[in-house]
């Protein structure tokens, strides 16, 4: 079991099961919205998380698959928590840095490094792409 929540806890969340991967994406949209340089999310099943608690959504429609993402946030204390996929929606991004105990989920591969930032060092031998593989 996985279990995280907001900086306020308004929202707590559960996730079952191990998530299908850990990623850290560098498009500018997940920089902005997660106040770093990059965002690292753990990719877990649609429907594996229980959420208690409301949680706010912006419809960012500034996508290059031209579907939405839905960014699910506390909108009491504004911490960042899911992002649901219009591209996507069997899969969800859990962001990391929300978990109770983050060690053991880093990122295993690195997505839209073409929008990296250029002092961001990935590590010798991990996977990135450009943009989202395919």
């Amino acid at each position: 079991m996985i279990e995280g929540g907001c900086n306020c806890g308004a929202v707590r969340y559960r996730i079952e099961g191990d998530p299908m991967g850990v990623a850290a994406c560098h498009c500018t949209r997940c920089r902005r919205q997660s106040g770093s340089v990059f965002s690292v999310n753990l990719l877990v099943p649609a429907g594996a998380m229980a959420v208690e608690g409301e949680m706010t959504t912006f419809e960012d429609t500034d996508t290059t698959s031209g579907a939405p993402v839905y960014r699910e946030f506390c909108g009491r204390c504004g911490t960042p928590i899911r992002s649901r996929l219009g591209a996507n929606p069997a899969m969800e991004a859990v962001k990391a840095g929300t978990l109770d105990d983050p060690n053991g989920f880093a990122p295993r591969l690195h997505v839209f490094t073409r929008s990296k930032v250029d002092w961001v060092e990935i590590p010798a031998g991990a996977p990135q792409f450009e943009t989202m593989p395919g």
